[in-house]
């Protein structure tokens, strides 16, 4: 009888070691900051979702499934996603099966990371069963991240990491409670003075984003590792200021953000962190939006900055809108960098224009800058993702600190 106990526990043993090494080496959502958190590893339902989607496949394709017995139409939609699949705008309809399960299988895709959402019967929502959402100053999405065969250079790795640490203050330009993420990076030391970059978003976006659809921390925290860019700052600041919809918004958010930023945002960062206090150890940057912020704030405010980041952005006016700066005789004496970049699949959109008419009036007016398209995205966070990585944060203080 001893000796079949012994066996039994040897066995049971043995099925728990085997366990715990399976289950070590499966996926598991949200143990991990895994680099392919949809690949159907397991089989494993996310917990209280009715099914496993979406689901990438080995060859890059993507299955999604929706559980809606009662819909008359399911379809897939989302800017993002959909010129990843150079399929343009129109969304693509999912079939029905006799169980009353919606599906879709697209792709293949390139690797990388994509917002999507559904039209079901005509309303807009967010994946029910997909467990990476975002959320911004829009209406809910949804995230599909295609994985290649390893980490991406906007995933988490095995190298030392930075911080990213939420401040909340008190606002007397808004008249109430903001907030803004900075990242410290790895190793970070206050007796060492360090450059700031000012990071802004685009309409919709928050402060967040930037680091949840962005990476812009694991991007620094990669590029640091790979002794590819300088060690510095990141404050992202909230650029909402105004109703985005508010019918003066352009005549109007300007003049607040840049008061925001002289008020409330520098002093704070200055106040908290040992930085470096004057324009040519400051940067202001944005996508979008914040890409005109950064022209139409930055450009006017040489005391500041004296770094800028464009981002799929510009004007089809510079010379009318821009031309304090572009007529500053002594600009290119007060500016160390400037970067312009955009989408490979953005420049004929209604992007595009905007940026080539600036970098056309830069280049009329001899204004030192570099100018650059690449990645496979177009106006989305594929792109600036990749103008971040690429480009601007490799070439921001290259020659300095």
């Amino acid at each position: 009888m001893k000796t079949q106990r012994k066996s039994l526990n040897r066995l049971m043993l043995g099925v728990l070691i085997f366990t715990l090494i399976t289950s070590a080496n499966a996926q598991q959502a949200n143990v991990n900051l895994d680099f392919d958190p949809q690949k159907n590893k397991e089989g494993l339902v996310p917990f209280s979702a009715r099914l496993n989607s979406p689901i990438v496949h080995d060859d890059q394709t993507v299955t999604f499934r929706i559980q809606a017995p009662d819909a008359k139409e399911v379809r897939l939609a989302g800017m993002a996603l959909l010129t990843g699949l150079g399929k343009g705008n129109e969304p693509i309809p999912f079939s029905k099966g006799e169980d009353g399960i919606w599906s879709l299988t697209v792709g293949p895709l390139p690797a990388d990371m994509y917002a999507y959402h559904l039209h079901i019967d005509g309303v807009q929502v967010a994946d029910p069963n997909n467990t990476n959402a975002a959320f911004t100053a829009m209406p809910p999405y949804s995230q599909l991240i295609v994985h290649g065969d390893g980490p991406a250079y906007y995933d988490a790795k095995n190298v030392p990491h930075g911080n990213v640490t939420r401040h909340v203050y008190h606002s007397e330009v808004t008249d109430g409670e903001r907030e803004m993420y900075v990242y410290t990076p790895p190793g970070y030391d206050p007796s060492q003075k360090y450059p700031v970059l000012y990071l802004t978003g685009g309409s919709g976006e928050l402060p967040s984003n930037w680091i949840f659809d962005g990476r812009a921390n694991f991007i620094m925290d990669n590029l640091l590792a790979e002794k590819k860019c300088k060690p510095m700052i990141i404050a992202i600041p909230n650029n909402q200021v105004i109703h985005r919809n508010h019918p003066q918004h352009t005549e109007l958010t300007f003049d607040i953000f840049e008061k925001e930023l002289r008020n409330h945002v520098i002093p704070l960062v200055d106040q908290s962190y040992s930085t470096i206090q004057n324009p040519s150890g400051r940067a202001l940057s944005g996508l979008s939006m914040g890409g005109r912020h950064a022209m139409f704030i930055g450009f006017r405010s040489l005391d500041l900055f004296a770094n800028f980041g464009i981002l799929s952005a510009g004007d089809m006016e510079p010379e009318n809108t821009l031309g304090h700066f572009l007529n500053d005789a002594d600009v290119n004496n007060k500016v160390d960098y400037l970067f312009v970049g955009q989408g490979t699949k953005e420049v004929d959109g209604y992007f595009g224009p905007r940026a080539e008419a600036l970098v056309k009036a830069l280049s009329d007016y001899g204004i030192e800058h570099e100018y650059y398209v690449g990645g496979k995205g177009g106006h989305d966070w594929s792109t600036w993702r990749h103008l971040l990585y690429y480009k601007f944060l490799p070439n921001l203080w290259k020659d300095k600190y």
